[in-house]
């Protein structure tokens, strides 16, 4: 094995510690999000807007982040990430000494930008495989987020309660102690020689619309856009409505570590299932599960459903993203890299923004099943991009 194989693997497995463990705060932030704000917001139905504000911030930072980590690399990106989540998680257990909303909303407007970094993970694991090995390094990087759905509920209950007079507090001030843990395999990415292959790139320069205007590209966004707002929304008011129709806190979170297990622990195989059946086919299988999954919730609120729906949520998703990641990273030249992955991730934040706030506005307003309800003219958006993109690959070749 020559030094530059022995730097690749160790470049990728440093890559999956980092995103396991920078990863574990996401799960408590899907609980912590709608029950610290029931508790501190003005009104109930501006509950959800601390996730709100979060996938925000997640839309403003990603481009910025990405042009960043193509001019300073990875490991400078993913430890600005790390500092924001310790200090967002220090002034998201303020906010609940100080009963503070205001504060409450900026620190998961800081958490959301770290976890904007963070994403970008799956693209740090491409680019240190191989070319053919693309498909499964990106998938083994979410698959690891196995740990984050392990850990990250059960951080959150053993700590929820450590400042016993401040509910909530013990779990922000975790996801700070995390965080700081996290840099620690991060310090040693080194990505050097990839990125100085892509600074050196003398392909002809492209203009960013023209790459999107590409349509496996924008068919790419399209469905990872979709398949991340349709788990948001689902997603982002589950433990409200659990705890509306009476299930505890705990059962909550238990849901919740079901759904995010079923996010990531596909991972370990969707790569071989791309390379066996095509991305197109593997996207498609995703959007259909998500379907499904609304279709659960639509048929009651039972604890079942609410395992079930979580479950398809997550394995749906799972193949929806990673799908439409793989699907970019296939149509991307090395210089393109760090302006279309922003836009990429903008436009995931940005229909994550838009799903969240829908979702806290129907569920304060009307009710879970309209929630679910929502989630059919995305997915049919993102089908019939898949629809067009199948249609024309006669015609292109």
């Amino acid at each position: 094995m020559g030094a530059h194989d022995r730097q690749s693997i160790r470049n990728f497995v440093l890559i999956i510690l980092g995103n396991s463990v920078l990863g574990a705060p996401m799960p408590m932030l899907i609980i912590l999000g709608g029950l610290a704000g029931l508790l501190l917001a003005p009104a109930s139905e501006l509950a959800t807007i601390p996730i709100s504000v979060q996938i925000l911030a997640g839309l403003l930072f990603a481009a910025p982040i990405s042009l960043f980590m193509g001019k300073y690399g990875r490991r400078a990106g993913f430890l600005v990430g790390a500092a924001l989540a310790i200090l967002g998680g220090a002034i998201g257990a303020a906010s609940l000494y100080y009963s503070s909303f205001l504060a409450l909303c900026a620190g998961h407007a800081l958490l959301g930008a770290a976890l904007a970094s963070f994403a970008y993970f799956r693209f740090a694991a491409a680019e240190a495989a191989e070319e053919s090995w693309r498909p499964t390094a990106i998938s083994i990087t979410l698959a690891s987020g196995l740990f984050a759905a392990l850990i990250g509920p059960e951080i959150f209950v053993q700590t929820k309660d450590y400042f016993s007079a401040v509910p909530y507090a013990g779990a922000y001030a975790a996801i700070s102690v995390v965080a700081l843990f996290g840099c620690l395999p991060v310090f040693g990415i080194n990505l050097k020689e990839a990125e100085a292959a892509e600074a050196a790139s003398t392909e002809p320069k492209v203009s960013w619309t023209a790459i999107v205007r590409r349509r496996p590209v924008w068919v790419a966004i399209l469905c990872a856009a979709i398949s991340f707002g349709t788990m948001t929304l689902l997603m982002t008011p589950t433990a409200l409505a659990m705890v509306g129709c009476g299930f505890s806190e705990n059962q909550a979170s238990d849901v919740i570590r079901w759904h995010v297990i079923a996010m990531f622990a596909p991972g370990f195989f969707t790569g071989a299932l791309i390379s066996r059946f095509g991305t197109s086919t593997i996207v498609a299988v995703g959007l259909g599960l998500l379907g499904i999954s609304a279709v659960v919730a639509i048929l009651g609120i039972e604890l079942l459903n609410f395992y079930v729906a979580l479950i398809l949520l997550g394995v749906g998703w799972n193949f929806g993203f990673i799908g439409g990641t793989a699907m970019l990273a296939e149509h991307l030249a090395p210089a393109e890299r760090p302006v279309v992955q922003g836009i990429n991730d903008t436009l995931i934040a940005l229909a994550s923004t838009v799903a969240s706030f829908s979702a806290g506005a129907l569920i304060a307003s009307v009710s879970w099943t309209a929630v679910a309800v929502a989630a059919f003219p995305m997915l049919a958006a993102a089908l019939v991009g898949l629809c067009v993109l199948h249609m024309r690959k006669p015609q292109a070749a």
